[in-house]
């Protein structure tokens, strides 16, 4: 299978690279092929501008050159895989432009659904998930991205995996590279 793998990070070395990194490793030993999408080393701009802002009475509107190689990217794969770090319970802002632009309205939504039936988001998160569970971050986070995102734009392998508690120590970061790895063995 192909799989695009989204990385929104902007530090090469970061957790999140590492987790994309072990989770290509392991897909691609299962005879997958993946093509990396590193939206910030990239330089990708998440802001919404009019020509990328949808047409709700336009489902066939043309956006701009750089959402179109966004969707043929997506287009000349199979699956879509988004690894992040949890920012304020959430995406990173480059992420959420990402989304915005690009799994536009007449495209992924709206009339059409997203190209892929298979998505998958890895979202690294430092708190652990008795402190996403105490206030309802957990439940929220899956009603946006895997509910919201995901299953709206037509996907029905949709699935929002956290990988908790980064920020307790060397070994829960060594814990979540090793389930990236066997979510890639997996996929």
């Amino acid at each position: 299978m192909k799989i695009l793998l989204v990385i929104a990070h902007p530090r090469p070395g970061s957790l999140t690279h590492q987790v994309a990194a072990a989770f290509a490793a392991a897909a691609e030993a299962k005879g997958n092929i993946i093509e990396v999408a590193d939206l910030m080393a990239e330089g990708f701009d998440p802001m919404v501008r009019e020509p990328d802002e949808p047409d709700w009475d336009n489902r066939a509107k043309v956006y701009s050159t750089e959402v179109q190689a966004e969707m043929a990217r997506i287009e000349r794969n199979e699956a879509t895989v988004i690894a992040f770090p949890v920012w304020w319970w959430s995406v990173p802002a480059v992420l959420k432009g990402w989304i915005d632009r690009v799994w536009n309205h007449g495209w992924a939504y709206g009339g059409a659904t997203y190209p892929h039936e298979k998505a998958w988001m890895l979202a690294v998160a430092g708190g652990t998930q008795a402190q996403f569970a105490k206030r309802g971050y957990d439940t929220a986070m899956v009603t946006q991205l895997e509910t919201g995102v995901l299953r709206y734009c037509g996907v029905k392998d949709a699935r929002l995996e956290m990988l908790y508690g980064t920020l307790e120590g060397e070994a829960e970061c060594a814990a979540v590279i090793e389930a990236a790895r066997v979510l890639g063995e997996g996929f």
